[in-house]
């Protein structure tokens, strides 16, 4: 079932008198609604403190990286668990609209003008 069902299902529950049972299950649903909200929380707020760095390297660099050298050049002024990994989904998704990305045999990614 898909999340926004379930909230619909939350919601409706929430707007009728329902027995007991019907409770237990709606705060069976919201407890599973909820398990990865924390965790995606802080892994927002990760990637928000990593921004600046990213784009402030690719703006000094002068010339297209690679997403390992990039990494290489800016891994110490990284958040604490922002891996390469990290970095590559930043920019291919995440930052796309801020960055250039010139295809090649290895893809180098400089920021935008």
């Amino acid at each position: 079932m898909r999340k926004v069902s379930l909230q619909s299902l939350v919601s409706f529950i929430d707007s009728i008198d329902a027995p007991q049972e019907i409770k237990d299950v709606r705060d069976e649903i919201v407890a599973e609604l909820s398990k990865g909200a924390e965790k995606a929380e802080a892994n927002r707020a990760l990637y928000a403190e990593a921004h600046d760095v990213v784009m402030e390297a690719l703006a000094n660099v002068g010339k297209p990286v690679t997403i390992g050298e990039l990494y290489e050049e800016i891994a110490d002024a990284l958040p604490d668990g922002f891996s390469k990994g990290k970095v590559q989904y930043a920019l291919t998704r995440l930052w796309a609209d801020e960055v250039v990305k010139t295809e090649g045999k290895v893809n180098t990614y400089s920021r935008k003008a």
